[in-house]
């Protein structure tokens, strides 16, 4: 976050002279370009003919990767739906033991990768794990005399994605719901609803857009997801783009199948987007009063504290428990000096990629601030259009071209010069930095854009008439005003990339191991133990930043304390 302070001077000077020069519709559309390579990519081998390699896939395994994906996509939405928006209205109207509490412990399991919890539940539940051996020691049974839900099944990786993805939902919808004006909730009092009807005909209406944004973003998620599908045997596009690409060396046919899933992702956006036809969501009053909170008494304060306390128990506090509990019994064994490797790469790649990501942000934000042109506007729609992609389709989409560009590389280096460099970019850090970037660029530039639409065009025009330009504006201005944001969108970028999984196993140099990746490993052999101290790690990153989240959640609601609607 230092380097991107003192990277502003240089933004600055870049800002004029792309302001001189009329480029920033040009810089834009650079960046732009390269977010959308992957992709475009992917799509362009759709139509390359491979019949044979398909025939098989389709009389194989194909019709069970659409019925998993589609399965799996509809339990965790139901499950994320349900817990995401009952305990966002429970804290939000409500007054309940614990609520303080449950309103940043909600968020917990968002620092918890899927892989990481399947992991971990996984050495709980089966058949050897401390649950099941309690329950045959106390009642004396034997190994057929019981039946046990099979944790590795496409009902138990619903369940556990539901658990981590669910805050997604839960922190838009919280958002939506600390920013109701108080005037439309007594409007509904007025005409006799009760606060479950409220609940249901007023709030839920109102916050559609966040929670369709939440849902949509733990759907992605969904779809991303490779460590835990992996581990349990769930086959779906996802696990087949990995399995074809490495396992039936077939680079044509994985990259069709990442094409499909792409499909299968803008359907969705498509869906959802066409599902609210033409209204509009609004609030009506731009003056706000603290929101009333109902006093819950008797069996309902408890029932409420249970209901919030089940997802932070299930989706953190055991996982975490167990992880910590087999680290310290049975850990890496390379805890010592051989694990620091493993943290610095993840950490290097993670700080690489927020600083770089940041820095494209604020390029774009810039951009669109100083043009505000309908062409700037759809180039920014492009660049953040990554998030929406699984890791595994910008990873094909990547190895393509750059793979491409490394053998003319060495063909050139190496045949005129005699140099022999290996694979400059597929074989180093680069190539992984670049998917990580096209991933995350949109956290960042929504975060950068935010806070950065907040500073009034009358100060820029203040600070032209002293004589400032477009960058010395930048540098001076905007800079000391938006320098929390660029903070957090740049912790954001940071604890994703720590977390990100698919993109790293399909992109990694030979041996070079990250934290997820050696959990990944480790777990793959079915040493769990081992693999918690990996994973253990990767949760203890992401708490620091979910908490700080929360608390500026907090103080997010306009008017907090004072005024009148």
């Amino acid at each position: 976050m230092v380097a991107t302070a003192r990277s502003l001077p240089l933004l600055s000077r870049l800002a004029l002279g792309l302001r001189r020069t009329g480029a920033w519709p040009v810089i834009m559309a650079v960046i732009a370009l390269l977010v959308s390579l992957p992709v475009l990519t992917v799509l362009s081998q759709i139509f390359v003919p491979a019949p044979e390699i398909w025939s098989h896939l389709a009389s194989t395994v194909l019709p069970r990767y659409l019925l998993n994906t589609a399965g799996l996509t509809l339990g965790v939405a139901v499950g994320v739906l349900v817990i995401g928006v009952g305990t966002a209205w429970l804290v939000v109207m409500c007054r309940f033991p614990g609520q303080r509490w449950f309103e940043w412990a909600l968020l917990l399991p968002l620092a918890v990768p899927t892989y990481v919890i399947a992991y971990a539940y996984t050495d709980f539940f089966q058949f050897a794990g401390p649950l099941q051996s309690f329950l045959r020691e106390t009642f004396g049974w034997g190994a057929g005399d019981y039946w046990f839900p099979p944790i590795r099944s496409l009902g138990g990786a619903i369940a556990l994605l539901t658990l981590v993805l669910y805050p997604y939902v839960y922190l838009l919808t919280r958002a939506a719901f600390l920013e109701q004006s108080v005037c439309v909730l007594e409007v509904g009092r007025t005409l006799g609803r009760g606060p479950w009807r409220l609940f249901a005909t007023v709030a839920v209406p109102l916050a559609r857009p966040a929670i369709a944004g939440g849902a949509a973003l733990a759907l992605m998620e969904t779809l991303n997801e490779f460590g835990a599908v992996q581990f349990f045997a769930v086959d779906t596009f996802t696990a087949g783009i990995y399995r074809t690409w490495f396992g039936l060396g077939e680079r044509t046919a994985a990259a069709q199948l990442a094409g499909v899933l792409l499909l299968f992702v803008l359907l969705l956006l498509v869906i959802e987007r066409a599902s609210r036809g033409k209204a509009q969501f609004f609030h009506t009053s731009s003056r706000y009063r603290e929101l009333p909170r109902y006093e819950l008494s008797g069996a309902r304060r408890w029932l409420a504290t249970t209901a919030c306390l089940f997802p932070v128990a299930l989706g953190f506090l055991l996982p975490a428990g167990l992880l910590l509990e087999m680290s310290l019994t049975n850990g890496d064994q390379q805890l010592g000096w051989g694990f620091l490797g493993y943290i610095f790469n993840s950490v290097s790649l993670a700080t690489a990629a927020a600083l770089g990501a940041v820095g494209l942000a604020v390029v774009l934000s810039y951009g669109v601030r100083l043009s505000g042109s309908g062409f700037s506007q759809a180039m920014v729609r492009v660049s953040a259009m990554g998030y929406a992609i699984p890791g595994a389709v910008v990873a094909v989409g990547i190895l393509i071209p750059l793979g491409w560009l490394d053998q003319r590389l060495y063909g050139l280096l190496h045949g005129e010069w005699g140099w022999d460099v290996g694979l400059v970019l597929t074989g180093t850090g680069f190539a992984l930095v670049y998917a990580y970037l096209v991933r995350f660029l949109a956290v960042s530039y929504n975060a950068v854009q935010a806070s950065l639409t907040k500073v009034t065009p009358s100060m820029d025009a203040a600070s032209r008439t002293l004589g400032r330009t477009a960058g010395g504006t930048l540098r001076r201005v905007h800079a000391p005003i938006i320098r929390g944001s660029l903070l957090g969108a740049g912790i954001l970028v940071f604890v994703d990339v720590m977390k990100e999984l698919p993109a790293t196993i399909i992109l990694r140099p030979f041996d070079f191991t990250t934290l997820a990746v050696r959990s990944y490993e480790l777990a793959s052999d079915e040493r769990l133990s081992q693999s918690s101290t990996a994973s253990l790690a990767i949760v203890l990153v992401g708490i620091i930043p979910v908490i700080l989240l929360s608390r500026a959640m907090r103080r997010s609601r306009p008017g907090s304390g004072a005024g009148e609607a």
